[in-house]
């Protein structure tokens, strides 16, 4: 059964937060709070809790992971990023933006785009995940918090618990953080695409 902590949005209880951040260093699956609703996330490196959340979303293997970093020097360690890629990166992050880049070999390859060796990265503005990235020390594999042919993503943590309370580790209640996705923003080419219009300005993106 899943422990459940409430967890205060705008100042993090540090003792909920270093109890998280264990929980997620020995294997866990958690359901956590971003600035674009609630989302599954698990250790970088761990296969079996990746399996639990493509258990969860019966996602197959062609789906990307996204890699949730605390700032933009963590992101370059995982991302290949030249310098007008940099600038627009600065620009838009902490935010609601999940950002298509050439993934490094830090990345695990089970993470990455099979064929086109790319990976989502994106800097979250929420206090909660900054509080548990900082925690670890290194970025977690997330995705939404969406059940299977569901159209939108679910936004109540005790359903969640309800729901998913014997597939979970931890549910961590921060409040209502909204349902609308992420922008998604792919820069692997020179110029910028966008691939899904969600949160976020993205008119800095256009091309004309």
């Amino acid at each position: 059964m899943s422990q459940f902590f409430q967890i205060h949005p705008d100042n993090p209880q540090a003792r909920l937060i270093n109890q998280a951040v264990d929980i997620i260093r020995r294997g866990g699956v958690v359901v956590y709070p971003t600035d674009s609703g609630y989302a599954l996330g698990c250790h970088l490196g761990d296969k079996k809790a990746m399996e639990t959340i493509r258990r969860i979303r019966q996602l197959d293997t062609r789906h990307n992971f996204t890699l949730i970093c605390r700032d933009l020097s963590e992101l370059g360690n995982y991302a290949r990023v030249d310098n007008s890629a940099y600038r627009l990166l600065k620009n838009h992050t902490p935010g609601p933006y999940t950002f298509i880049l050439k993934a490094t070999s830090e990345v695990p390859k089970r993470l990455m785009h099979p064929k086109r060796k790319t990976i989502g990265l994106r800097v979250p503005e929420n206090n909660i995940t900054r509080d548990l990235l900082a925690g670890l020390n290194e970025p977690m594999m997330s995705v939404t918090m969406m059940l299977p042919g569901d159209d939108l993503p679910m936004t109540d943590p005790y359903e969640i618990r309800q729901t998913l309370e014997h597939e979970l580790d931890l549910v961590i209640d921060g409040g209502y953080c909204g349902m609308e996705p992420t922008s998604v923003i792919d820069l692997v080419e020179d110029t910028p695409e966008i691939i899904r219009r969600g949160q976020g300005d993205v008119s800095y993106f256009e091309v004309d």
